[in-house]
């Protein structure tokens, strides 16, 4: 490639990657309205703050923080007027400089009700506030349950109920819960503050009940009103429910930042840590340079360098097992082994050429043994994806494909330092779980806009699932020309290239966010500072591994 097709290669990159960002800012900036203008104004006329204004004061100013499943319901909820963000918003950030989860329902969204995918995002916030032992806050204004889906989110074991669950196990294990009742607080959901360590309730604006007025009327005749029923005076003087009463949300968030500021600080895993260093290579170059295209190959080094310290790489048997990258690196400091998808293709010897992308017996057998150091060593894991999957054929069934490939599932799996998995391209088939997909607990998993899930590709599936309708039309005695072969195919196609999208895994939580690659080192620099808050590692077992 001469220097202009490498320029003209650059520039096209560039533009279809931030042209992929500025679509996801757009829908991430209509869904940070929540329920729209209209509704915030509402919840400001009774004297409360928007949720976001909520957490950012308080946060620490001027510090860093990510946010979880902000795409989290994304198109799911349509039928029933959409449900952005999933109805609650959860961020980590710094509180007099604790590192916390806070998750925040918008009162804007249903009057903060409950979906299915509310539930999942709360349990999600949980997961990672115990494996991290990081105090969580709950800033509680929600209706309860959404009636109409009820049965989608009530009774199982990751519904609705597990969050109380979740509540007394945080609380054995010394998790710091605080809760703030900012707005309704209603049936099974008022169980939440109270098993939470400390709770506060905002005066006028926040009430806490099993039932309501109307409700309380129609079970027992009683008839009262919602604040003398569960308000602020009646928790705080007379029921003893909460612990601090708050004149305003302003005066309720302070509280609570009071409250962190004289927790001690516990004992750290110690992970090892230097003073950070700025990458090798400049952000604005990484636009170009990284493939928009998923069929392109690159080399995933140079790529490495635009997000490890110094590009300082340290790689691990670097002439052996080509489509998987490992080695030893910083990122923000931090220590981390890398495991990386390879897609510039290699020659491996003379009669052999390996695909990029493609997970071979000796990159799975590399990236095991590699995976395994990094666990004696007590060094967090930071997988980069761009996977097509396993070699198949019969050469790479005869030569144990299975074995190698369960051996690098057996390791990872059993991986007991933290784990930050980085989807950039590809994350197909069995690929998906080899390097750390969302069922192998991640501590936190993001993908770029460039990032496509699912069992295979769009047009390998779409031909496979062509196949078997044309088979089934057959059998009924059906003639198909080619014309309707052909819009059969677009047919499959189109509606699978939908679901590969990351914005469809994101809306269902199997990725925490979709991001601007150059936020991808305050990511997992935060995930690994968030690790390192629970000094508790378990001992590495593998089990049975077969050789």
């Amino acid at each position: 490639m001469n220097n202009l097709e490498k320029d003209v290669s650059f520039n096209k990159n560039e533009d279809q990657i931030k042209l992929m960002i500025s679509n996801l800012n757009l829908k991430l900036d209509e869904i940070y309205l929540g329920g729209g203008k209209e509704k915030i104004n509402k919840q400001k006329l009774k004297g409360k703050l928007g949720a976001r204004e909520r957490i950012e004061l308080l946060l620490d100013k001027d510090s860093p923080n990510i946010e979880i499943g902000a795409l989290a319901g994304y198109k799911m909820y349509d039928d029933h007027g959409g449900c952005p963000a999933g109805g609650v918003i959860v961020v980590m950030g710094y509180v007099h400089k604790k590192l916390c989860i806070v998750v925040a329902n918008d009162p804007t969204v249903k009057a903060g009700a409950w979906f299915p995918i509310t539930g999942k995002k709360n349990l999600r916030a949980q997961e990672i506030a115990i494996e991290n032992r990081i105090p969580i806050i709950y800033l509680v204004d929600s209706a309860g349950v959404y009636l109409p889906l009820q049965d989608e989110i009530f009774p199982d074991k990751e519904h609705f109920g597990r969050i109380f669950r979740n509540n007394a196990k945080m609380s054995a294990m010394g998790v710091t819960q605080i809760a703030a009742v900012m707005g309704s607080c209603v049936a099974g959901g008022a169980y939440l503050p109270i098993m939470s360590d400390e709770s506060l309730i905002v005066d006028k604006t926040g009430t806490i009940f099993l039932a309501g007025s109307y409700l309380v009327k129609a079970a027992v005749g009683e008839i009262i009103d919602n604040e003398t029923l569960g308000g602020a005076t009646t928790h705080s003087e007379i029921s003893g429910v909460v612990d601090y009463k708050s004149p305003d949300d302003k005066t309720c968030l302070k509280t609570i930042r009071d409250l962190l500021d004289k927790i001690s600080d516990k004992q750290t895993l110690k992970l090892n840590r230097s003073p950070s260093q700025k990458p090798k290579s400049k952000m604005e170059d990484f636009y170009g340079t990284f493939p928009f295209l998923r069929s392109s190959n690159y080399n995933v080094k140079n790529i490495l360098n635009f997000f490890i310290d110094n590009g300082d790489f340290t790689e691990y048997k670097a002439n052996y097992g080509k489509t998987i990258v490992c080695g030893y690196a910083r990122i923000d400091g931090w220590s981390v082994g890398i495991v990386a998808n390879q897609r510039k293709v290699v020659k491996t010897s003379k009669s052999e050429m390996q695909f990029g992308g493609v997970i071979y017996s000796d990159s799975a057998s590399k990236a095991s043994r590699f995976i395994m150091n990094c666990n004696q060593k007590k060094i967090p894991l930071v997988f980069f994806q761009d996977v097509s999957g396993f070699m198949v054929g019969s050469r790479s069934e005869h030569g144990g494909i299975i074995k190698d490939g369960a051996k690098m599932v057996n390791a990872m799996a059993n991986s007991v330092v933290p784990k930050f998995t980085i989807i950039m391209g590809n994350s197909y088939g069995a690929g998906n779980y080899a390097m750390c997909g969302k069922a192998y607990d991640p501590r936190l998993i993001i993908g770029w806009p460039t990032a496509e899930i699912a069992v295979m590709g769009g047009e390998q599936a779409a031909k496979v699932l062509l196949q078997i309708e044309l088979s089934s039309l057959k059998s009924k005695g059906e003639k198909i020309s080619k014309e309707k072969e052909k819009e059969l195919f677009n047919a499959i196609k189109k509606k699978y290239d939908a679901q590969i999208k990351p914005y469809y895994a994101a809306s269902r939580l199997w990725l925490d966010a979709i991001i601007d690659p150059k936020d991808t080192r305050k990511w997992i620099s935060l995930g690994i500072e968030a690790a390192n808050n629970n000094p508790i590692i378990e001992d590495y077992k593998t089990g049975v591994l077969q050789t």
